[in-house]
């Protein structure tokens, strides 16, 4: 209504000022101030139809058009007419809602429109851009390219490939099982052996790719089983992953003390036995430490050990003096570099067993008529729980792979590798070691003279890399153990969880060092719960969250976790 009463207010000054302008008896004067009045008004119409129709100029220039051409008290002053000039400008033209809004407030507050405004573009000082309005030359261009997209791209390039993950979780997965899996063998016999590599490979397979799948719907790449305990079944199931989180880390700090212990004392002794000139012959490498098997082979019965050396009485003392200061290094990161030798040993395992095999034969003369009670294959499969075991970092491990859609492929191959492993060491030693099958020690190089080349070899490798991955696996533990106890990773706290871990490992190797046994128990307990039961039940939750729970999977994962729980109470029934 106001334009429309504008609009006419024009059309009547516009026709006065024309009849004005044509009575004969106005002077020249009169005509003249008539006709800039047209001027001026029709001057004004064109600029706002062009604001409007052209430009869409904002507010404040028809503002000031009108400040030009009205005052405060006409009819062309801003009081109606642009009021409603700027609604139609909101309405029709303005590009956005927040302009307009900007637009008012600066109108309404005009000194304090500009602080309160927030601009709708960073400035140029925020950008990661450095190069300025001069700097195009290809120089400046490349390093600006370097300085911002280098980082990006390295950390696309940290993902590694299917081969890679695959070697990684092998190379994982391989650890001081490998030496006790003959002995494992020999306790469950040779086909329910074979049956129960199978299937306890299957099972953690099937476990850990749980993981990574319910990892998937819930996690993140920067997730842990720990994290997904807590946010799908609550603080008592993480607080439940740390505790045997480090009961794992504890029982592998034992076992590595031990062999640390073992490989120290025979090579020790092997080198002392070189300075001797007069060396006794034997002609056999082998021994038989439970029992005299054959005296025609000249096995010697073990020697009284000395008062100062000894294996299981002074040498893990004097292993203390080796791995103790070790333990006390802040940045463990260096120890990160030896990792290859892990690859290098167990490539060594493997060529020393096909070696010995092919030397010895086939021995399979007494292997069937050598009876085993069933609940002696749970040795095995105690074992078997420990030696799958990868689960605590499997969402890591697989998080890095550079193809995801393909991490249920990469971790079977890397299980199949692990088992054909696993299985050519434990069976091949097995079936064409030429003793009795009784004689095999839970660490098979306890079976070779220490005179024995290849045997030699075997220690020296084998100690130095358990020495350098032991560091790690006590500063995990100590980790462990800060986290389950919510205690900062102090100098003291080191300290202090370091005495405790020496001390510790020192008392089993002296009176319980047996590795299998160990590692038996340690696995039945530990893969209960990591390997049965957390998967199970995180697996079951997230189904039940997507809405895809059904009866007879819940029946499926209380049977598995029945059987990692029959797996632990079985443990106890065994017969040394």
């Amino acid at each position: 209504m106001k334009l429309r009463t504008k609009t006419q207010s024009h059309k009547d000054l516009i026709r006065l000022s024309t009849e004005y302008f044509l009575l004969p008896t106005r002077d020249s004067l009169t005509r003249i101030l008539c006709l800039a009045v047209v001027c001026l008004v029709l001057i004004e119409e064109s600029l706002v139809l062009i604001s409007l129709h052209l430009f869409s100029l904002p507010p404040n220039i028809l503002q000031l058009v009108d400040l030009l051409f009205g005052s405060a008290c006409s009819d062309y002053s801003d009081c109606e007419y642009c009021d409603e000039r700027r609604r139609q400008i909101k309405k029709k033209y303005s590009p956005s809602d927040s302009y307009c809004s900007a637009m008012s407030r600066l109108e309404t507050t005009p000194l304090l429109g500009v602080l309160a405004t927030r601009p709708a573009y960073k400035s140029l000082g925020d950008s990661t851009d450095t190069l300025g309005p001069g700097e195009v030359s290809s120089d400046a261009v490349l390093s600006t390219y370097k300085k911002n997209f280098e980082k990006t791209v390295k950390n696309e390039n940290k993902k590694q490939s299917s081969l890679v993950t695959i070697f990684s979780i092998w190379n994982t997965i391989m650890g001081s099982s490998l030496l006790t899996m003959a002995w494992g063998v020999e306790r469950a016999g040779l086909p329910a052996a074979l049956v129960l590599v199978a299937v306890m490979a299957a099972l953690c397979l099937y476990t850990a790719y749980i993981l990574i799948s319910v990892n998937a719907y819930h996690g993140s790449d920067t997730c842990s089983v720990q994290a997904l305990c807590r946010l799908l079944l609550g603080g008592w199931a993480e607080a439940l992953a740390h505790v045997f989180s480090v009961l794992v880390l504890l029982g592998a700090n034992i076992v590595y003390w031990i062999l640390i212990t073992n490989f120290f004392y025979f090579t020790v002794n092997y080198f002392i036995d070189l300075s001797v000139s007069n060396a006794t012959e034997y002609n056999t490498t082998l021994l038989c430490p439970n029992q005299i098997v054959n005296e025609s082979l000249m096995i010697p019965s073990p020697a009284e050990e000395s008062r100062y050396w000894g294996l299981h009485t002074t040498a893990p003392l004097y292993t203390a003096l080796i791995v103790f200061p070790l333990l006390n290094f802040r940045n463990v990161s260096f120890f990160t570099k030896f990792n290859s030798l892990g690859t290098l040993s167990v490539f060594y395992l493997l060529i020393f067993v096909t070696v010995k095999g092919y030397a010895w034969g086939i021995n399979m003369g007494a292997l069937w008529s050598e009876t085993h009670a069933a609940r002696n294959a749970a040795v095995l499969s105690g074992m078997l729980a420990l030696s799958f075991y990868i689960h605590n970092i499997i969402i890591e491990i697989m998080s890095n792979n550079a193809r995801q859609d393909k991490n249920g492929r990469d971790l079977t191959i890397a299980f199949v590798l692990v088992t054909i492993t696993y299985t050519m060491v434990g069976a091949v030693f097995y079936v064409c070691f030429p003793l009795a099958k009784s004689c095999i020690e839970d660490n098979i190089l306890n079976n070779f003279e220490r005179h024995d080349v290849m045997t030699a070899v075997a220690r020296v490798l084998l100690l130095f890399q358990v020495v350098t991955v032991y560091p790690l696996v006590a500063y995990m533990l100590r980790t462990e153990a800060a986290i389950l106890l919510s205690l900062r990773d102090t100098p003291a706290l080191m300290l202090l969880v370091n005495v405790c871990i020496v001390v510790m490992c020192i008392l089993f190797a002296c009176f319980c060092p047996n590795i299998g046994t160990i590692i038996r128990y340690t696995g039945a307990l530990s893969g209960l719960v990591h390997v049965f039961a957390l998967p199970a039940a995180l697996h079951v939750r997230s189904l039940h969250l997507r809405g895809e729970l059904a009866h007879w999977m819940t029946l499926l994962y209380c049977l598995l976790v029945l059987a990692g729980a029959a797996n632990l109470l079985m443990q106890f029934f065994i017969t040394e």
